[in-house]
Order: C-alpha cells, then sequence, then structure tokens
C-alpha cells in the first residue's frame, strides 16, 4: 500500500480503474488493488476516484458503498445500526431526500470535529480513551446523533408494539439543525470545561 499513496502526489486525486474482470488497478502505483486497500486509503485521507475502465464512467459512490457493505459483514465490525439503515432506504424517493445527503454531511462532520478535539484533550492531558468523564462524553456524542436521526423520522423509532401515538410535526429544518449546532456547542463547552478542571 505504500506504493500506491507515495507514487501520487501529495493532494492529488488517485485514479482507480476498475475492469470487468472486477479487479482495481491504482493508476498512482501501477498495481492491481483490493477493496481492504481503498479502504485503508480512505482511513488515511487518501482521496481516491474510481472510474468503469470500459465506459469511463465514475462508480466511486458504488465501491465506497461495497466499501461500507465488506465493513458491515465482517464479525463485530458493523457501524450502521438496523433502525438507521431502515431510516436511510425509508428517504430513497421521499420529498427529504434532496435534503438528507448534506444534513448528514453536516452531523457527521460536527462529529468528526468533536471526536478530534476529545482525541487532542487526551494526548494533552495524557489520559488513555475510554477512561472516567470522556468515556460519558463519547457516550453523549452518540446520543446526540441518535437523537438528529430521529428528528428526521420520528415515527421510526416507535415499538412496533406500542400503537402509534399523534406526534407533533418536527421542526422545519432549519430549526432542526439551529438546535442540532447550539447541542454541539453546549458539548464543546462541558469538554472544555472538563479539559479545564484537569
Amino acid at each position: 500500500m505504500a506504493d500506491s499513496q507515495e507514487t501520487a502526489a501529495q493532494g492529488e486525486r488517485v485514479v482507480i480503474k476498475k475492469y470487468a474482470n472486477r479487479r482495481l488497478y491504482n493508476t498512482a502505483s501501477s498495481s492491481y488493488v483490493t477493496l481492504e486497500h481503498l479502504s485503508e486509503m480512505v482511513k488515511q485521507n487518501i482521496d481516491f476516484v474510481v472510474y468503469d475502465a470500459k465506459t469511463n464512467e465514475d462508480i466511486t459512490r458504488s465501491v465506497l458503498t461495497q466499501i461500507i457493505f465488506e465493513e458491515e459483514s465482517q464479525q463485530g465490525q458493523s457501524l450502521l445500526p438496523i433502525q438507521f439503515l431502515r431510516q436511510l432506504i425509508g428517504f430513497y424517493g421521499n420529498s427529504m431526500q434532496a435534503f438528507l445527503p448534506s444534513y448528514l454531511e453536516l452531523s457527521l462532520a460536527s462529529f468528526t470535529q468533536q471526536q478530534e478535539r476529545m482525541r487532542a484533550q487526551f494526548q494533552a492531558l495524557g489520559h488513555t480513551p475510554g477512561v472516567g468523564p470522556f468515556d460519558e462524553q463519547v457516550r453523549q456524542n452518540l446520543a446526540l446523533f441518535d437523537r438528529a436521526m430521529k428528528m428526521f423520522s420520528p415515527f421510526a423509532y416507535a415499538k412496533s408494539e406500542e400503537p402509534a401515538r399523534p406526534e407533533p410535526a418536527p421542526p422545519p429544518a432549519d430549526e432542526a439543525l439551529a438546535a442540532l449546532r447550539k447541542q454541539m456547542e453546549e458539548m464543546q463547552a462541558q469538554i472544555e470545561k472538563l479539559a479545564g478542571n484537569r
């Protein structure tokens, strides 16, 4: 894998070609790669695009989806909750479909920023992740993301054995985003307060 990373110039997008035999060819390193290699490239923030070698069609999305499928299939590796997957499928063809991608990007970007700040604080304070108040903060971050998804479809989380009760309509998209941003700011303030008490 080192070859595929070193032969591409810094910040340059690596081009991967997918052939009819389903083999993936890294044009930067002039070598065949696997989905596992591409997964490692994603984790190392190496940008790449995948083209069908015959049609030259950009098939990056389907390849990334295939990587997720492979990761989810491995024992103990599942990341996406079943309810989340059901909700996601429900949004295809839904009037909210156009809005959902940017909302998910914003949510994951905020989540990632929180995790990076926490990681930096762990290093600065010499703590091991998963210990003490920081462990609770991680749980709160996950709960926040779960609540954000519930804002889109509050009925999807109702237990099947309970009769559906009428609930107020979800807040307009702008209000939902504002609420999410406010919660993220509050969490950041809590992390900074915790870091200051150490």
